[in-house]
């Protein structure tokens, strides 16, 4: 995972993590940690690894996850975060809506535009 790092090879690891993590308190655990990672493609996959959950997403995880990543200046770690966002908003705005409130001055334009878009 470590080599000829880019979007389109990482976001591959999301779905997978993704789908092999759910409902696993382990893997929770160690996306909380790969959120904190040095290598901002590590900590791209934790944001996005519950992509498509829809009612099964765990909220609080990804709360954790997003808010370890507020203030990031990476582009592909704020994509990541509207993506999640926007994502997510499909199945529940109303969590969405009080995420970007309730952080707003520490997001990422980029991140508000994104997971504001459907709500």
């Amino acid at each position: 995972m470590k080599e000829k790092q880019w979007w389109d090879t990482i976001d591959f690891f999301d779905r997978i993590i993704g789908e092999i993590g759910l409902g696993d308190s382990r893997v929770d655990a160690l996306m909380l940690a790969w959120s904190v990672d040095e290598d901002f493609w590590v900590r791209r996959i934790a944001i996005d690894h519950q992509l498509l959950r829809k009612e099964r997403t765990n909220t609080e995880l990804l709360e954790q996850i997003l808010v370890n990543n507020l203030g990031s200046d990476e582009f592909f770690i704020n994509k990541a975060i509207g993506w999640s966002l926007r994502d997510y908003s499909k199945t529940d705005p109303e969590w969405v809506r009080t995420f970007i409130s309730k952080y707003r001055d520490r997001m990422d334009k980029l991140s508000i535009r994104e997971g504001s878009k459907y709500i």
